[in-house]
């Protein structure tokens, strides 16, 4: 599949992706590993031809909302997967999935993923790094606490968590736009009704933005207001993993930094560590000026702080 197509199908599943999966519409993504563009079966034979220098330590990576695994590529054509295996030794697994789906799917869709990868590894895994970019980072959360719950072994071997961009504690443009949609619906033209009605096509993966919902629970208490709704997050960051947090910003005003961050993702949402889970400090948290939300999963000041923590003990 070309680069474009691979592009504008990740851009329609991010958009409308619930609705291609309902109508088991082909242009739906499934959740699987890809290298090179082209899908890697979870099964023995699959893996070992894909990855045949695999090793020991491998690090997973998980795009955002309307991408594909090519966000992360630079101009000169590597990225954060084949720079952490070039100087440090780690196996790169690009995950591909349907954006538009929600958050708590593609988190238990990621867990089985990876106890399938895994069972059928060419070598013994020793540690799993996880790697999300933007909703890559809310579905790896939702990854693992899907695997707590239902036990699933993979989870023994995450040592740390690598969240590049992503809203943990949601994004203020989604719930905007709920408000707006309600209101919109709620006057008496069929002009506006139309627009709302417009406005309401936008895929469950993207509405659990607004609140960054792991959970179908959390989807269920979705309500209409501005201000988070759990400003302490309902699903905490797992103890048993050492998280770091990574975020842009393109203003030195600190009303702009806090409200804005890195055009999509405020601050405070990507390094809302604080209301996250105990154990944190700021030295697993970064955040880096001049950098958008488009520029951070491909940057190599931003690569210079992901491999210091992979090479911590």
């Amino acid at each position: 599949m070309g680069q474009k197509l691979d592009l504008a199908l990740g851009v329609l599943n991010g958009a409308v992706g619930d609705y291609l999966a309902r109508t088991d519409n082909g242009l739906a993504l499934p959740m699987a590993l890809h290298l090179r563009g082209e899908p890697v079966a979870p099964t023995r034979a699959a893996l070992a031809a894909a990855y045949p220098g695999a090793t020991a330590r491998v690090v997973v990576l998980v795009h955002g909302l309307m991408n594909t695994e090519a966000i992360f590529a630079m101009p000169d054509g590597r990225d954060y997967g084949t720079l952490l295996r070039d100087d440090l030794g780690l196996t790169p697994l690009y995950v591909r999935y349907n954006s538009g789906l929600p958050i708590a799917d593609n988190g238990a869709a990621l867990s089985a993923l990876l106890t399938a990868v895994l069972a059928a590894y060419p070598v013994p895994v020793a540690e799993v790094v996880l790697l999300g970019y933007s909703m890559g980072g809310l579905v790896v959360r939702a990854a693992t606490h899907a695997a707590s719950v239902d036990g699933a072994p993979w989870l023994a071997l995450v040592r740390r968590a690598l969240y590049v961009g992503t809203p943990h504690r949601g994004a203020p443009t989604e719930r905007v736009g709920r408000i707006v949609s309600a209101v919109l619906r709620a006057i008496p033209d069929p002009y506006t009704r139309l627009i709302a009605d417009v406005a309401d096509l936008r895929s469950d993966g993207l509405k659990d933005l607004g609140d960054a919902d792991l959970r179908h629970e959390d989807r269920a208490r979705r309500t209409l207001r501005v201000t988070l709704r759990d400003p302490q997050h309902p699903v905490p960051l797992l103890p048993s993993i050492a998280h770091h947090l990574v975020a842009g910003v393109l203003s030195e005003d600190r009303f702009v930094r806090a409200l804005f961050g890195d055009a999509v993702v405020p601050v405070s949402s990507a390094t809302g560590w604080r209301s996250l889970g105990e154990g944190l400090d700021a030295s697993r948290v970064r955040v880096f000026p001049g950098l958008s939300h488009a520029a951070i999963p491909r940057s190599m000041d931003v690569y210079a702080q992901l491999r210091a923590w992979c090479e911590a003990a």
